[in-house]
């Protein structure tokens, strides 16, 4: 391989089907057999961010699960919680709506960082399930806007390729 001008990282090929990395001028992966395209997929490089995004969605989603954690173990944190509840019109036994409202913010919460995570792994393997991981996960986040550039990202014909997304 050629070395990269200054400034441009190297291009690293990966097999298609099984995500192996392929040296300059293979037509076949040595893994898996599968042929190889003549020309690497799009723009590689560029897409080096896409799964830290993810990475960072994870985290912020498990620091909102522990700071949840935190106001639910506190009987002030409790408290505050029910008192919450009846101003949002809701009668009944506290105990059950507190219970049934945490397991909800919990498994919201949980899921967020479970899929964050996926999308992450799947994307640093370079695997298809990490793409359409990905996203779900920046479909969801568009409901909110914030999705929505990393979306458009991952939905390039270029990206797609680089993903083994066809």
């Amino acid at each position: 391989m050629l070395p990269a001008e200054p400034g441009q990282d190297m291009v690293v090929r990966r097999c298609a089907r099984c995500g192996a990395e392929l040296q300059a001028g293979f037509r076949f992966c040595p893994t898996c057999g599968q042929a190889v395209a003549s020309a690497p997929p799009g723009p590689a490089l560029s897409l080096r961010w896409l799964p830290f995004v993810f990475a960072a969605g994870a985290v912020f989603w498990l620091i909102e699960l522990v700071q949840f954690a935190a106001v639910v173990a506190a009987p002030a944190g409790r408290e505050q919680l029910q008192d919450s509840l009846r101003q949002a019109g809701l009668t009944g036994d506290m105990t059950t709506l507190l219970v049934l409202d945490a397991a909800i913010v919990f498994f919201i919460e949980g899921t967020a960082a479970a899929l964050h995570s996926a999308a992450y792994f799947g994307l640093k393997a370079r695997k298809p399930w990490g793409w359409v991981t990905a996203v779900v996960v920046s479909a969801l986040w568009s409901l909110v806007l914030v999705g929505i550039p990393v979306l458009v990202v991952l939905l390039r014909r270029n990206t797609r390729l680089a993903y083994g997304i066809h």
